[in-house]
Formats: structure tokens, C-alpha cells, sequence
């Protein structure tokens, strides 16, 4: 009798275990990025093709923003130095520019040496057009992307994107203020 207990004792406490440590998504979405064809700041060719395999976080910015660019960028660094730390492998960041016609990867390369960022897993992207980031974001990101007739600061969101190894947006985040570095941490481990 001792044995069927501790038996139905192990079982039970091994199903309350594993469910304990089951790594899910809270809130996931299953958007898939389509195909896009962009020019890295090393003036390289890269593509949904080349991430496959990866888990990615993904953000839109431009080097001449006024305003919430810099300390998104500087969140984005900070969310790469965890993963680092946590010894977390195939992890990419992916940075858009919002502003391509400006964006060159020379001012693209500045602007991450600025901030600091390691470019081993930090890509940012520029060589389309205003008409296709703006499309491109909304049908994909569902985000808004808009550079005004006048003046040079682009209108965009200041969210931050968790992309899976097979090109499926699961998640977005405040990028900006509220940035929840350990429920993304999380997230990554939840896609590896």
C-alpha cells in the first residue's frame, strides 16, 4: 500500500512540476512576416531567409529621431547585454529604419557605434523605400510607420517585437518606458 502511494505521489508531483515549468507565451499573437529583401549596415544583402532559425526582436527607428529612437535603442542594448548574460544563443536584433532615404548604412553604423551595440547579433536595415516600410510595418507588424510631406521626423510606434525561428511575430512590447525586460527574457527562452 506504502508503494502505490508513493507511486500516485511521484506521478502527481512530476505533473505539477513540468506544468510549473511549461514556458509559454502569455498573450501570443501568430503573425507571419513575409518575405523583405533589406540592406544591412554593412552594406549586405539580408532577408527573412537569413533569420530563419533564429529568434529575433524587432524594432522601428530612424538616427535622426528627435525624440524616442535614442532611448529605444538603448533598451534594445540593454535587452541584448541580457541575453548575453543568460547565455542565450541565435538571438538577433533586428532594428528598421523608418527613414531609408537618410539612413544610409554608414549613418546607420554611426549611430549603433553611439549606443554601443554589438553588431555580431544587431542588424539595422535600411535600402527600401518610405512606401515600402510604411506598408511593409502595417501588414506585417500592424504598426503605424508615416513620414510627413514636411519636416523630417517620422511618425511610428515605439514598440519592441518578439519574431520565432520561423518568421511568426509572437509578441510586441513597449519599447519606449515601460519596457518588461524579464517577460521578454521569458519569452526568448519560451522560443529556443
Amino acid at each position: 500500500m506504502k508503494a502505490r502511494l508513493m507511486v500516485v505521489f511521484l506521478v502527481i508531483s512530476t505533473l505539477l512540476m513540468s506544468a510549473c515549468g511549461k514556458k509559454e507565451i502569455e498573450n501570443a499573437v501568430n503573425w507571419q512576416v513575409k518575405d523583405f529583401t533589406a540592406t544591412t549596415q554593412d552594406n549586405k544583402s539580408l532577408g527573412l531567409k537569413d533569420l530563419k532559425g533564429k529568434v529575433w526582436i524587432s524594432t522601428f527607428i530612424f538616427t535622426s529621431c528627435a525624440d524616442v529612437c535614442p532611448p529605444m535603442t538603448s533598451n534594445m542594448l540593454k535587452i541584448q547585454k541580457k541575453v548575453k548574460e543568460e547565455g542565450l544563443k541565435n538571438v538577433e536584433f533586428v532594428s528598421f529604419s523608418v527613414d531609408p532615404t537618410v539612413d544610409t548604412p554608414e549613418i546607420l553604423t554611426r549611430y549603433g557605434n553611439q549606443f554601443g551595440v554589438d553588431f555580431k547579433n544587431w542588424t539595422f536595415l535600411t535600402g527600401y523605400s518610405q512606401a515600402f516600410i510604411e506598408e511593409f510595418a502595417a501588414k506585417n507588424f500592424k504598426t503605424l510607420v508615416k513620414k510627413p510631406d514636411d519636416g523630417n521626423q517620422v511618425i511610428h510606434q515605439t514598440y519592441l517585437y518578439l519574431v520565432d525561428k520561423d518568421g511568426n511575430i509572437k509578441k510586441s512590447y513597449d519599447g519606449f518606458k515601460n519596457v518588461p525586460y524579464d517577460e521578454i527574457i521569458h519569452d526568448i527562452k519560451a522560443l529556443q
